[in-house]
């Protein structure tokens, strides 16, 4: 029979009884009318207060019994025999603890029950002397728990005289049994909490022998329910966190205003001081869901962190205070005061109700300095979002201490809740709404929902501190048992004894969690079933030939490709390296051969002077730039094969389009990481100084690559000159008339300053690099004449690339004139007049060119290409725990109907297995 269908009935026999009282003696009854009334209001009190507490202990004792461990699992590692007496063992302790104890308070109980039947009849039997009491029987439990002998209580006169020394009066008898009835189920739960210890000892020292057991079986501890169910809903607030489409299933919605002692409840519940606080500051800035389930140690974990921290010692709670407060200042952005991003956090102990709680920030009234202006908003939308949830069960937090009409909360509560079917009222510092405000009125109509116009399936009254935040969640219990067990409001009749104490709120918000939970979990199911059928309809249509590809899967098959691409830098044959190597040099390095080194040194008037400045320029150029250079151009060499490896796949028939972006990325990132081996540089300063300093050409076909090597050199530097020339001369006249091309005013000006200094370079015994002022005056005279105005600036600019023009075409004719005059070289002769030692220069350059090819071919293949891979794999890794970068390179319908089809997949799997575990649990 339940708690509220007991009350009721005794209620009603009360009543019966007093009537009965009232209709035999109505004119002796009269004077005695207020008395009896307060009587019967006592004696109906205690026995509520007697067959309620019953009911309760015994409903925790058989929920203790049922969650008694499982050992069977121990008979793979223990022999039958020992697993035999461990167990009986096991079972014997507990009797121990439960047999003794249980019978006396039972006995007690019925004790109790059957003195306030005869005292019922004795009034109804002693009215014509007056009213007279008959002594009752009274069972005592000593210190043993055993029952002392029946103590008689002696009967009143008329005149409520003393008849014996030992009298008391009702009042005080009763007064002291009710006393006694709050002692033996103090007792009783430390009965319990002494077994719980001895159980999460016992299971600690099983789990550690467990680990030091070695080779057989080793089984995997089962999930517990709690815990499956706390990751469907991770699951689902990824997947629809605004309860929009398809997430309603139950949580605990903690919710009240702001320093209404929410946190503190909830902490009550979870039986540590977890949360961060601060004096009247919003310290709750995101919401934080907290899965409460029974385990053997008092730890609590983050859903994304794999360290536990010990709830037991300070220091524990401490660092996880201050992890949840920086989480929280972390999930808020963009200058907000709040945020929509859940924190998961789970909390394991001995005797946790399991259930799965949601604390929210605060409702407020006012923004204060410092808010973002919209918070207030932001709170009541994020309340109303999570209330809006039709299997939410709200825990309305009010205020006890201050004035109910003060209160934001229950407005709130009743628009989303209107008919209380899901609501819980808690109201918190009840020791401070009693002694500071003592209303018992008010007081007895906000218990019995009569005074807001919210509705709630229960009304709680708790306590949770007594104003000190350095107190222990022990202390705070004993603090709020003691209270309640010497309320004046409970001696009163106006609190109920199943309305007070967090570990009565904790069990009903577990018990009313468990229902709808049971009641809404296979409609859920049957849902996402339904979104699974559309989903993969809707794929089977719009993409018929391709697998149901998730980000994280097409990420890997990215992975294996770029991976293998690396893998196959190290097959490309060590020509094809060379060449490459070399036609990159030599881009590099073109520029600063010419204007650097080869044209100053073609300025000096004699062949000394050319050798020496050659030889300097070379040593200072082999010094400073060229080895970082070549560095620079291996890698870039590097990274292009591998760039042009990745792009052959696009050449292929199955071929995904989709992975590019995020291989180009990955190619981009690996670019600018990959940085060459240092000891490289210091062997090929020392190899490329070397080669730079042999003038010797050692042969004829030496002789002759060396022409065709600077004959092309020269060819693609005045091809380059010769282009720059054209732009600024602007199009041809035939251009101008087959493309209708037109002729900017700069490209007039350009291309007449162009035409006077060609005309003007005519006139010169030699090639001048630089004009004196006297030429460039004469050019500017001869633009004038024609009309046009510039300045020395723009003709030195100009001259620079006539020079250039000029100075190559004639250093190919001196390819041409050398190429028969290896004979006089080798005999060190010049008396043929014609200067071939610009042959010589660019020998020692491509040798030092080849060489460097050589070396960095050797680097690459052997030291580059894994480091690259390494490399490679670690940005790989990075992207992979990015998934918001992911989200970005991997886009597109195609991913995103895979990524919905795969989270309903997961949903409704998980669905399915916590459905089979509520079904076994039920069963077993």
């Amino acid at each position: 029979m339940s708690y509220s269908k007991i009350l009721n009935k005794s209620s009603r026999r009360l009543l019966l009884n007093k009537n009965a009282v009232f209709s035999k003696h109505s004119v002796r009854g009269l004077g005695v009318l207020p008395f009896l009334g307060r009587l019967l209001k006592l004696r109906y009190l205690f026995l509520g207060s007697a067959v309620g507490g019953g009911v309760a202990i015994h409903n925790k004792y058989e929920n203790f019994r049922s969650n008694l461990p499982d050992f069977s699992w121990m008979k793979e590692f223990i022999p039958e025999d020992a697993y035999d007496r461990f167990y009986s063992k096991i079972r014997q302790t507990y009797d121990t603890v439960h047999s003794p104890n249980m019978d006396i308070i039972m006995t007690r109980f019925s004790n109790l029950r059957n003195l306030a039947q005869n005292y019922i009849e004795t009034l109804k039997s002693n009215t014509e002397e007056g009213l007279l009491f008959l002594g009752a029987t009274s069972s005592f439990v000593d210190e043993n728990g055993k029952l002392t002998e029946n103590i008689k209580v002696p009967l009143l006169s008329q005149s409520n005289g003393p008849v014996g020394p030992k009298q008391m009066s009702d009042k005080e008898r009763l007064s002291r049994l009710q006393e006694e009835l709050m002692n033996i189920q103090l007792k009783y739960q430390k009965e319990l909490e002494k077994f719980e210890k001895e159980n999460k000892e016992l299971k600690k020292q099983l789990l550690l022998q467990r680990e030091k057991l070695r080779g057989g079986k080793v089984r995997k501890i089962k999930k517990s329910l709690i815990d499956m169910y706390s990751e469907v809903l991770d699951e689902l607030n990824e997947y629809d966190s605004a309860y929009n489409i398809q997430d309603h299933l139950p949580r605990v919605v903690v919710i009240g205003d702001q320093s209404a002692g929410k946190t503190s409840v909830l902490e009550m519940i979870a039986q540590a001081r977890i949360f961060p606080r601060g004096a009247g500051e919003m310290m709750t800035k995101s919401p934080v869901k907290v899965t409460l389930s029974e385990g053997p140690y008092h730890v609590a974990q983050f859903k994304d962190s794999k360290r536990e921290f010990d709830l037991t010692k300070e220091s524990e709670l401490v660092a996880l205070r201050n992890e949840i407060e920086l989480r929280m200042k972390n999930s808020v952005k963009n200058n907000q005061t709040i945020s929509n991003e859940v924190i998961s956090l789970s909390v394991k102990g001995p005797g946790l109700q399991r259930m799965v709680l949601v604390d929210l920030p605060g409702i407020i009234s006012t923004e204060t300095q410092g808010m973002a202006q919209n918070t207030r908003d932001s709170i009541t939308r994020l309340a109303t979002a999570y209330m809006s949830n039709p299997n939410a069960i709200i825990l309305c937090i009010q205020d006890g201490s201050i004035d109910a009409e003060r209160s934001n909360v229950t407005d709130l509560v009743s628009k989303m809740d209107p008919n209380g079917k899901r609501t819980i009222f808690v109201m918190t510092k009840f020791d401070m709404a009693e002694n500071i405000q003592f209303n018992p009125d008010r007081i007895k109509k906000i218990l019995e929902g009569k005074l807001f116009p919210m509705k709630a399936l229960g009304y709680f009254a708790v306590i949770t501190g007594r104003g000190n935040v350095n107190d222990t969640i022990e202390s705070i219990r004993d603090y709020e048992e003691e209270f309640f067990s010497k309320s004046r409001l409970f001696r009163e009749g106006i609190l109920l004894p199943n309305q007070m104490t967090t570990r009565n709120l904790s069990m009903a918000v577990s018990e009313c969690f468990w229902k709808m939970v049971k009641e809404s979990i296979e409609q859920q199911a049957d849902t996402f079933k339904a979104t699974r059928y559309n989903l993969e309809t809707e794929w089977k249509n719009t993409f018929p030939r391709l697998r149901e590809l998730d980000r994280d899967e097409l990420f890997e098959k990215a992975r294996g490709e770029i991976l293998d691409e690396v893998i196959n830098l190290a097959q490309i044959k060590s020509k094809e390296w060379e060449d490459s190597l070399n036609k990159l040099l030599l881009q590099q390095s073109s520029n600063y051969i010419f204007n650097n080194i080869y044209v100053p040194a073609a300025q000096t008037e004699s062949l000394g002077s050319f050798n020496t400045t050659v030889d300097i320029k070379l040593r200072h150029w082999a010094e400073k730039q060229l080895p970082q250079k070549c560095v620079d151009v291996g890698t870039l060499a590097l990274m292009q094969e591998f760039e042009n490896l990745i792009n052959k796949e696009h050449a292929k028939k199955n071929h995904d389009n989709l992975l590019d972006p995020l291989k180009q990325h990955v190619t981009e990132a690996a670019s600018k990481c990959h940085k060459w081996d240092t000891k490289a540089m210091d062997s090929l300063r020392i190899i490329q100084s070397n080669a730079l300093e042999d003038r010797s050409v050692p042969d004829k076909q030496s002789w002759d690559s060396a022409i065709v090597f600077m004959e092309t050199m020269i060819k693609e530097k005045l091809k380059e000159i010769q282009e720059q020339i054209r732009e600024f001369k602007g199009p041809s006249f035939k251009d101008r008339w087959l493309q209708w091309k037109s002729v900017t005013p700069e490209q007039l000006t350009r291309s007449a300053t162009i035409n006077e200094l060609e005309k003007l370079q005519k006139s010169f015994d030699r090639l001048k690099q630089n004009l004196d002022s006297d030429e460039i005056t004469a050019v500017k005279k001869n633009l004038q004449a024609q009309k046009i105005q510039v300045d020395e600036a723009f003709i030195k600019e100009t001259w620079t690339f006539v020079y250039k023009q000029n100075f190559l075409q004639k250093k190919l004719s001196v390819c041409s004139d050398c190429r028969n005059f290896y004979f006089y070289y080798q005999k060190g002769f010049t008396e043929q007049g014609i200067d071939c030692n610009d042959i010589v220069l660019f020998w020692r350059l491509k040798k030092m060119l080849n060489i460097t090819a050589n070396a960095l071919r050797q680097q690459i293949v052997n030291i580059e290409v894994r480091r690259l891979e390494r490399e490679i794999k670690d940005i790989l890794d990075d992207y992979a725990q990015d998934q918001n970068l992911k989200k970005q390179l991997l886009t597109g319908k195609r991913v995103e109907l895979a990524e919905e089809l795969k989270r309903v997949r997961q949903i409704q799997e998980k669905l399915e297995e916590f459905i089979q575990a509520l079904n076994n649990e039920k069963n077993s």
